[in-house]
């Protein structure tokens, strides 16, 4: 056996041995075929060159200074198109403006399919965009005629024509502090934002706190239809188209930031207290003179007799002002669990700073509603407050969701998520695109500038102001042209399904209600 074993070590080693010598072998083989080919290789290359070369020197010699002569067809050149992405706006120019008082052209050419991201175009925009089919529903089967503008003028505070890409402005009547100027300015951006996309149009702005006419002065056999009016705020019984409000670029009065700037500082000021660290009661800040359902409000505040759970601060403007706006930050106003929303004069433009907030919105049951707002679902994205018995029902939200952290903490967040995401700036910007352009497809005639009207540009607009006016124009301008198409508009609501979103928030607020009925009144037993 021994021997056995020792054989095949021995036959396995002089196998092994000559495997070696043959891999050896083809080893020296291949060394040498590729010395060879090596070989032919730079000698085929060294001839072609200097064949390629002696026609290379010939049509130098051919295209020599004094002898240039060109063929009528170019040959074609095999090249990578980049495409091309639209470049920044010129920096704001006011020593050129202010030699000639006229806009320049400093609008770029529209941008096609491929200079812009197609992957926005199949993102539909947010449910609330689905209302601006049934703002415009008035006029859906009379369309908007000249006559209806005219109309319009009487409850109008200014008026709004664009031709041809040039954004036209009317005065009418006064507004209210600096609305209409940053009205128009963000029209003004919106052209920047999307170039060449905004078609001709003609509109009357209301720039109040409240619609001014009523469906049912424009209903029955003989009834005209009513004139479009576009403004802050609607109500149920009103005809009114909602746009975005003028603070969403700044509202230097009172020292609030433009949206995008406010968004990062609220966002940072929700970073700063967390929920479970914030005071356990609801505030609220304002001016409580404007309106007796503020002035009902204050009843609510601690004293020695009674805590409603209420902690309300009431603001004097004038004295804010004159102490530098110091005790108004929003951004430092998210330090409690719970904040309340109530409307003033009529509707209020602090509902989106305060549902920003991650805190639990109470909401006093509003009469009107904004552009976003009606997208809101009691319970999902607030707690729904009694008009006629505030205090009680503040102290019995307040109760509840300190019982109840972990939903209260989810309405909060809900709320503010919706703020951060669905009416971010460039959200904004898409609304106002959609809602022109639906409106300006129901215009049954071409609009014409006025004659009184003037021309609202980029320089004409910022070159006039000066201090905390144009430092809000400068930080809300549109530096470039949008990269990413607008979002897709959503279908209208389905009758059916409009009625059920109404039905479902409707049942919210009722539940909520016998909730706190029935609190108080086993408290009585």
């Amino acid at each position: 056996m021994a021997s056995d074993h020792l054989m095949i070590k021995a036959n396995t080693k002089g196998i092994r041995s000559e495997a070696e010598r043959t891999r050896m072998t083809l080893a020296s083989a291949r060394n040498s075929t590729t010395i060879l080919f090596i070989f032919l290789l730079f000698s085929g290359a060294y001839m072609y060159s200097r064949c390629i070369g002696s026609n290379i020197l010939a049509s130098v010699n051919r295209f020599s200074p004094g002898s240039v002569t060109f063929a009528s067809t170019p040959l074609p050149v095999n090249r990578k198109i980049h495409k091309q992405q639209p470049v920044s706006y010129s920096p704001l120019n006011c020593s050129a403006y202010n030699e000639i008082k006229k806009c320049t052209v400093n609008n770029p050419e529209t941008l096609t399919d491929e200079e812009t991201d197609s992957s926005s175009s199949t993102k539909e925009c947010p449910n609330y965009f689905r209302w601006i089919h049934e703002d415009l529903r008035p006029w859906k089967d009379t369309g908007i005629t000249e006559e209806m503008i005219e109309r319009a003028n009487q409850s109008s505070n200014f008026r709004i024509t664009i031709v041809n890409g040039k954004a036209y402005m009317q005065k009418i009547r006064p507004v209210f502090q600096t609305r209409d100027l940053f009205t128009i300015w963000g029209v003004v951006q919106l052209m920047r934002k999307y170039p060449g996309k905004l078609p001709d149009l003609d509109l009357m702005f209301d720039a109040g706190d409240k619609p001014k006419n009523k469906f049912k002065d424009y209903q029955g056999p003989n009834a005209t239809a009513p004139p479009p009016v576009f403004g802050f705020c609607g109500q149920d019984s009103f005809v009114a188209i909602p746009f975005p409000d003028w603070s969403f670029w700044g509202w230097p009065e009172i020292r609030v930031r433009p949206w995008d700037t406010l968004l990062e500082d609220l966002k940072e000021g929700n970073r700063k207290t967390k929920w479970i660290d914030r005071e356990p009661y609801a505030y609220w800040k304002g001016n409580p003179k404007v309106a007796p359902t503020r002035l009902d409000l204050i009843k609510c505040n601690v004293s020695e007799e009674q805590d409603w759970n209420a902690r309300l601060y009431p603001m004097d403007w004038g004295a804010e002002n004159r102490g530098g706006f110091h005790q108004s930050n929003l951004a430092d106003q998210c330090v409690h669990r719970y904040k309340i929303y109530i409307e003033g004069v009529g509707w209020s433009v602090s509902e989106k700073y305060i549902l920003a907030c991650n805190s639990l919105t109470l909401l006093v049951k509003p009469l009107f509603y904004d552009f976003f707002t009606r997208s809101l679902v009691a319970m999902q994205h607030y707690w729904p407050i009694k008009e006629n018995d505030k205090c009680k029902s503040i102290k019995f939200a307040v109760d509840w969701g300190n019982t109840h952290k972990k939903i209260v903490r989810q309405i909060g967040t809900a709320a503010s998520d919706f703020i951060q995401e669905d009416l971010k700036m460039d959200y904004v910007y898409d609304y106002m695109l959609h809602l022109l352009t639906a409106y300006s497809k129901l215009m049954k005639y071409k609009p014409i500038v006025p004659p009184d009207a003037v021309e609202m540009c980029f320089e004409s607009m910022a070159c006039p102001e000066k201090g905390i006016r144009k430092k809000f124009m400068m930080e809300s301008m549109v530096k470039a042209p949008s990269k990413t198409k607008p979002c897709t508009l959503p279908p209208e609501f389905d009758p059916a399904q409009l009625q059920a979103f109404n039905q479902e928030n409707e049942d919210s607020i009722k539940e909520v209600e016998s909730w706190e009925n029935n609190f108080y009144k086993n408290q009585t037993k």
